[in-house]
Formats: structure tokens, sequence, C-alpha cells
């Protein structure tokens, strides 16, 4: 043993003390508006079909037709590889786990819309299709063919609607909570918000239903829709989405950027209207520094370019749909809108190849990390949140399997959780 260090200090102990007393109502304002990621698992996409479509068979038909499109345009491996750009090591990986995928779960979130893609209808005819959507939801969930999210998307709070949007949301939770409770699954859609009071008018609403059926508080979330330019850029010139997290009052699960209302309300052109148009990432670019740390997830649009007609049109819109989800990928926008079942295969080759083909990679360093082993790159413990994320995210879509994710790192699922890291409250606590 060496020679043992006289260790020197010159504070008493009641400075620390008096410093740590004056920051405590920053560290409990921490703990409230930065939570941390919940740890839950979040869909790689959402599917919206108008509440007078959707039927018990929805999410299978979706599955079915998704197939179907890639039977009759890349039927194989090499085709579909050929039409994506797919590497050759890639292309039978990616082909064979998105088959798998819509045979045993072609969507992972669905919303039953009542809003833009429902229209006005009268209230009766609303009504109906509200009570038809909570029992064939409830069904859905108790004969095991949910989707793992599901919910609706309500009309917004604006005068003209908002009557109407708060009576279908009732009708829904209510018909939910009489056939068996509210499924862990459930997601609701506040869309075309505008002032954070629409938020907060949100959440008094889900207050009382909770009061009314006997709810633990706070049981009910819901995602915020942007699709106004003044809910990125309020008037007096700060960011109104980070005061609609706030007002959510920790109900906020996501943000969801809306392309077409969006790009619409600052005048650019329909033909120009896309998730990659500079006004989009801009708007995205707000809504993902306002969310860091909130716990709130941030999704990207969708894109209105369908794949039907003639292969060569199909391939053109599959090209299109897949470039634009690995762009998004790449910017961290996990999730985004599938508006047809030809675009669910694209979005999970996207994703597959997304994880995939970074996988090898991220899985040695995450090891080197973990075993305190050298490298050629020099990794902190953030960096080993973000690969241990990064892992995480391709089991849960089903990207990678936990056998090979094990083989390459060494590393259970808890371990990668332990290294994605405790939320902020967790710290908290661990320290009192």
């Amino acid at each position: 043993m060496g020679q043992q260090e006289k260790v020197a200090t010159s504070l008493a102990g009641a400075v620390g003390e008096k410093i740590s007393a004056s920051l405590a109502p920053v560290d409990a304002e921490l703990e409230r508006r930065y939570p941390g990621d919940p740890g839950t698992r979040q869909p790689v996409h959402t599917v919206y079909v108008p509440g007078d479509v959707f039927a018990a068979g929805t999410v299978r038909s979706w599955g079915d037709q998704a197939l179907a499109a890639l039977d009759e345009h890349a039927p194989d491996a090499a085709s579909f590889a050929a039409v994506l750009g797919l590497s050759d090591d890639l292309a039978e990986p990616v082909y064979s786990r998105v088959r798998a995928k819509l045979e045993r779960e072609p969507i992972e979130d669905l919303r039953v819309d009542f809003e833009d893609g429902y229209g006005n209808r009268s209230d009766a005819e609303e009504d109906e299709a509200a009570a038809r959507a909570a029992r064939l939801v409830a069904e859905a969930y108790e004969q095991g063919t949910a989707a793992p999210y599901m919910g609706i998307r309500m009309k917004c709070m604006e005068a003209p609607v908002r009557a109407r949007g708060i009576r279908t949301l009732d009708v829904f939770l209510s018909g939910l909570t009489e056939a068996g409770g509210l499924p862990d699954g459930l997601v609701l859609t506040l869309p075309k918000v505008t002032y954070p009071e629409q938020v907060t008018a949100m959440v008094r609403l889900l207050e009382a239903f909770e009061k009314a059926r006997g709810l633990t508080p706070g049981r009910i979330g819901f995602e915020i829709q942007i699709e106004t330019s003044q809910s990125i850029l309020a008037a007096d010139g700060t960011a109104t989405v980070a005061r609609m997290i706030q007002a959510a009052e920790g109900r906020a699960t996501s943000l969801h950027y809306g392309t077409f209302d969006y790009s619409a309300c600052l005048g650019v052109s329909a033909a120009h209207q896309a998730s990659d148009h500079p006004a989009a990432d801009h708007a995205k670019a707000v809504m993902q520094v306002a969310a860091a740390g909130t716990g709130v997830r941030v999704s990207d649009g969708s894109t209105n370019v369908l794949p039907v007609g003639p292969t060569a049109q199909v391939h053109d819109a599959w090209r299109l749909h897949y470039g634009l989800t690995r762009r998004a990928l790449a910017r961290a926008y996990y999730q985004g809108w599938d508006m047809h079942p030809g675009h669910i295969p694209t979005r999970y080759a996207a994703v597959f190849a997304f994880y995939r083909e970074g996988f090898e990679q991220a899985a040695a360093r995450l090891a080197r990390y973990a075993n305190r082993t050298g490298g050629d790159v020099m990794d902190e413990p953030a960096t080993a949140k973000a690969l241990s994320g990064y892992l995480l995210r391709g089991l849960d879509c089903g990207a990678l399997d936990i056998g090979e994710v094990a083989r390459l790192t060494g590393l259970t699922r808890a371990d990668l959780e332990g290294f994605s890291g405790p939320r902020r409250g967790d710290l908290t606590a661990s320290a009192q």
C-alpha cells in the first residue's frame, strides 16, 4: 500500500448544509418539472382510423392488407431491399422481421378518430360511434386482439366543437369504465391546441371524470397535438409548447406534430407540405427541446403520399416513406403517423434497419463500458444511457431479440434498464 494521504478541509459542515437548504426549492422544482423518461415502451407509430370505419377486425385487416402489398409489390427480401436500398446483410433479417411483425402485431398504436378523419355528424350519430368504439376497444383488450396502445382523438377545445368533443370523450371513457375499466394501453389525443389554457381545461375535464367514476387521481393522461403556429411561438415570443407541458400537470404523455395543419397554418403550399420541410424541422426542434427531461415524448407527423396503384408508383411511395422515417429516427423522433396499411411495411423496415445496422456497434460499446475495458471511443454515463436506450427501443419494437443482445453485451434487459438511468425522482429518493 502507498502512503496514506492527509485530507485537509477548510469549510465547516454547516456551509454545505446551508447551501443545500438554499437549493431545496430548486431541487423540488427540478423534480416536478423534469422527472425524466417514464421508462415505458413508446410505440413506433400511430394509426388513425375514422370513428365510423373502426371495426373489430381493423388491426388484423391492416396487417393483412400490408402483407398483401408485400406479396404483390415486393414478394421476397431481395426485391424489397432493392426498392429501399437495403444492404445485402440487412435484406433478409429486415424482410423476415417485417413479415413476422405484420402477422403478430401490425399496429402498435391505434387512434379512433372523431376529429378531422370523422368530421361533423349529428349528435346521435357521434354518440353511437363513440359508444361503439368503447365497446370494441374493451372487447379487443379482453380477447387479446388489441394493439398495445389504443384510444380516441376527440374534437378540440375550440368553441364551435368543444361541447361535442367533451361529450364524445365522456361517452367513450364511460363505456370503457362500464365494460370493465380503463385499459393500461389507453391513449387520448387532444388536437389543435393553441393556448395552454386549453390543456388546463383538458386536465380539469379528466379530473372531473376520475372523481365521478371513483378513479385514482391522475389515472388518465393525454397527448397534445401541435398543429398551429401559436402552439410553438406565443404572441409574447415565448415557447407555448413548453407552457402547455406544464399546464398538463403531469398528465401529458407526448407531443404529436400535425404535418398538414401546421404547414397550412404557416402558408406552405400543398405541394410542399411535408415532414422534412424547414418549417416542420423548426417546430419539431422546439417541441423536442421543450419536452426534454419532462417525461413527455415527441412524435413526428405523416406523409399523405399513399402507396397505391401500379408497382412503380407503390415503390416510389415506399421509398419516400422509408426515407422520411429514417430521417426522423436519426433526429430522435422515434414515433410517427401512418395513414394507410401500405405504409406500415416501410415503417417497420425503416425502424428495423435503423436498429439492426447499428446494433453490433452499440452492443460492443456498451459492453466495453460495462466491463470498463478500453476501446477507440471514451464513453460517459450519458452515452451509456443512450446506448442502452437504443437497444431497449430495438427490443420493444421487435427489431432485436434479447438473446442476441445478451450474447453481444453480456447484459440482461434489467441491466439495460439500469444503464438507461433511474428517473430523477428515484435519484432524489435514494439521496434522502
